[in-house]
């Protein structure tokens, strides 16, 4: 979490709130972290974290959508985020932005 709170620092935003959902109550059995931050100017972020040594594909990538599209929260998120420690495949990415999401590698 620390490295996520840092990579978001340097972009010059801060949360007021940072959480990490716990998806085994949601009953999802993906390896990935979803955290829902929201910032100083009251807009909510839903972040996707993979770490993971195999390659994001397209599928995993119209998963990660519809997975935040099914959270169970009371309102819209401003920002969506894909961070990911994984190589990533170009149909994927393409297909995130198209979406609304940002999509940023951490090193």
């Amino acid at each position: 979490m620390r490295e996520l709170v840092d990579f978001f620092r340097k972009k010059g935003i801060v949360f007021e709130k940072f959480t990490k959902l716990d998806l085994k109550k949601l009953g999802i059995k993906k390896r990935l972290e979803i955290y829902i931050g929201l910032d100083t100017h009251k807009k909510y972020y839903v972040i996707v974290y993979v770490d993971r040594k195999s390659r994001i594909l397209f599928k995993d990538a119209k998963s990660y959508e519809e997975l935040v599209q099914s959270l169970p929260v009371k309102h819209g998120f401003r920002y969506k985020y894909l961070l990911y420690h994984a190589p990533l495949c170009s149909k994927a990415k393409e297909y995130l932005q198209e979406v609304g999401w940002r999509v940023d590698a951490i090193v």
